[in-house]
């Protein structure tokens, strides 16, 4: 489905981004809050083929999509250039069962993915500039240099202040205040004092961190870093920020809040990321360095290895930097090193991921964020590779690694030596170049990064395809894939409806059993006319006694609301079930509600999926009635109700042939 058109189309009907208070979605709808209803087209809307139909209550405009609704949401906030509103939108992913894994790329992704493209735009300007320098065309005396490098440079330089809001929005500080965390931090002032002479004392002597002391913050010694272009001491700071933030908000009184909030979060946030959490964050990355030092006197193979395999993560977490330290010491003492060449590979190995990428996606947006991310890998810029195109792919993520690895090995072979820094991706070339001139080393940086390069490509065309677009990841095959694809992919319905057709004989009838005890009521009886009028689907209603919801049939969970009011299931035998409990309680935002699954869980007719408080839910003033609906319905000849009046859990409801 074409979402970025759909996107565009919904914007400009609702009456163009100027009328958009805020936006959420929930199960199957975009549900804005509008400055000026009448300014939407409602006809224009209900006449697009993505719209279902359009539905205006409880003071929000609702465009009804389907179960793809998120992809159209995350579509419509890039075309409209919006921020989604609420928490609905916030919780929209069951964080609570995620893996230790999905959350560090969810945090990671979050923070860098809405500066891509300017990321992007910067890596590219920045290597560009630098290829002029290289080739004779301009001078770094001219101009012309002095701007376009600052214009590439400079976002680079002060990526702190950047990150920290985005990285705000993550842990729900306020964005003025992590700014004005960051913007301290390379305040110029604070920058020269970490280059002073004037040395009050020294501390750690004798050790890798040892450091002199050149100010104190109330008799505190302060041990100054340079914190420009880093990434990690930013976050922290914003996390802890975030913690003194929320302890503020409970012991301030309201009336108050607006400026002794601000106040005490940066006056106790800012000395103690100066004191505590700049220092530990650039002492993690001093001694991953002398650690791989270590490891590369060992056995240069497996330093490459480590080093090819794990740069990326490095570039990822910003301790990368600490390398650079270790290279000028290395090139003092004896006049080149071994380490931090190793690392040169990886750009190569990066694009040649995206490159396969490239190849393979079917989605526009992906590949028009993978061709100025390629550029810019080129020119060794890889974070938009990484955190635009990779990272959200970990299987790609993880093959680009590999790659970097194999490459690496080419320098460790070929004992390939750096003389001088000159840049990452193509800039690299100029550092294996000695005073005796050009001579093997050069033969195997090259041959490295054709490796690379190659590798790259090659594992992402043979392994990675399955990871390019949540389209790969339906199985094919066997009959069961169905529902591993609906637990992998989010549209449920334009992948499984695909499978199903091919393996689901559907003139042999299926029964679904109720999920719940209490009155059996018409489709046409809710009073909702999305559901009233079909157009999610056949079904039916049923008015609940009893505050359990139990699964129809054997199947899957294809999907499952954060706020527990509605449940998606894929049956064993092809048919697609959504099941809402009650009306707009998508607004309860899940109090009342107590999920008992997990998306991708197999389940039997009868187990219990959702528990839900019906008085509760009656009591804030919303429906229960909760439509049981066949969003596959087209599938079928019929879907007949077999059940009247009471109905209660595991007798036969519906069939369907």
């Amino acid at each position: 489905m074409a979402y970025e058109q759909l996107a565009k189309d919904i914007l400009k009907d609702v009456g163009g981004k100027e009328n958009i208070t805020s936006v959420v979605h929930c199960t199957t709808r975009l549900r804005f809050k509008l400055k000026d209803e009448s300014k939407a087209n409602d006809d224009a809307l209900k006449a697009n083929d993505g719209v279902v139909t359009v539905v205006k209550a409880g003071g929000q405009y609702q465009v009804v999509i389907g179960t793809h609704v998120d992809k159209v949401y995350d579509t419509l906030l890039a075309e409209g250039g919006l921020s989604g509103g609420g928490q609905v939108d916030d919780n929209y992913e069951d964080k609570t069962n995620m893996s230790l894994t999905d959350r560090f790329i969810d945090l990671i992704s979050g923070i860098f993915t809405p500066f891509l493209g300017a990321l992007a735009a910067a890596g590219m300007i920045k290597g560009l500039t630098s290829a002029a320098v290289s080739l004779g065309w301009l001078s770094q005396s001219s101009g012309t240099y002095q701007i376009l490098y600052a214009i590439g440079d400079g976002f680079f330089y002060f990526l702190p202040i950047i990150i920290s809001l985005t990285a705000a929005k993550k842990f729900n500080l306020d964005k003025f205040i992590a700014v004005g965390i960051a913007a301290s931090m390379v305040y110029p002032n604070i920058v020269a004092i970490n280059n002073s002479k004037n040395v009050l004392m020294t501390l750690f002597k004798g050790s890798f961190i040892e450091s002199d002391i050149h100010i104190t913050f109330l008799k505190i010694p302060v041990i100054m870093m340079n914190y420009s272009s880093t990434v990690i001491p930013i976050i922290l700071a914003v996390w802890f920020a975030s913690h003194v933030q929320k302890l503020a908000k409970k012991l301030i009184p309201e009336m108050v809040q607006l400026f002794l909030v601000p106040f005490f979060t940066l006056l106790i946030t800012v000395p103690i990321t100066f004191i505590v959490i700049g220092p530990v964050a650039s002492w993690a990355s001093d001694a991953l360095s002398a650690l791989f030092q270590t490891l590369f006197n060992f056995s240069p193979i497996l330093a490459a290895l480590l080093m090819g395999g794990f740069w990326q993560v490095f570039v990822m977490f910003g301790v990368h930097w600490g390398f650079v330290a270790v290279f000028y010491a290395e090139l003092a003492s004896q006049g080149f090193d071994q380490i931090f060449l190793l690392s040169v590979s990886v750009c190569f190995a990066q694009i040649g991921v995206v490159l396969g990428i490239m190849f393979q996606t079917k989605n526009p947006k992906t590949r028009s964020l993978a061709i100025p991310a390629f550029i810019s890998g080129i020119f060794g810029v890889t974070e938009p590779a990484i955190y635009g195109i990779t990272l959200p792919r970990k299987k790609s993520f993880v093959l680009s690694c590999i790659a970097g690895a194999i490459g690496a090995i080419c320098f460790a072979l070929g004992n390939v030596k750096a003389y001088s820094m000159a840049g990452f991706g193509i800039f690299a070339f100029p550092m294996v170049i000695g005073k005796n001139g050009v001579d093997a080393t050069l033969y195997w940086t090259f041959a490295s990064i054709i490796v690379s390069f190659v590798a790259g490509l090659a594992l992402q065309l043979i392994f990675g395809r399955d990871a390019v677009d949540p389209e790969g990841e339906v199985a094919k095959g066997k009959a069961e894939a169905v529902a591993q694809a609906a637990s992998e992919a989010a549209d449920i319905n334009e992948h499984a409806v695909k499978v199903q057709q091919e393996k689901i004989d559907y003139n042999q009838a299926t029964k679904l059993v109720s999920p719940l005890a209490g009155q059996v009521l018409a489709l046409t009886d809710v009073k909702d006319e999305v559901f009233s009028s079909g157009a999610m689907g056949q079904g039916l209603a049923i008015e609940p006694s009893a505050g359990t919801l139990y699964a129809p049939a054997d199947g899957h969970v294809a999907l499952v609301f954060p706020t527990g009011h509605a449940i998606g299931l894929n049956t064993d035998d092809g048919a697609e079930v959504l099941i809402h409990i009650g009306m707009d309680t998508v607004n309860l935002e899940g109090k009342g509600f107590e999920t008992l699954v997990t998306k991708g869980q197999a389940i039997k007719a009868g187990d219990p999926l959702v528990k839900f408080d019906l008085d509760a839910i009656k009591a804030a003033g919303y429906e229960v009635t909760t439509p049981v609906i066949i969003t596959n319905s087209k599938n079928y000849h019929n879907v007949t109700a077999i059940a009247s009046g009471q109905v209660d859990v595991g007798q036969d409801l519906l069939e369907l042939n």
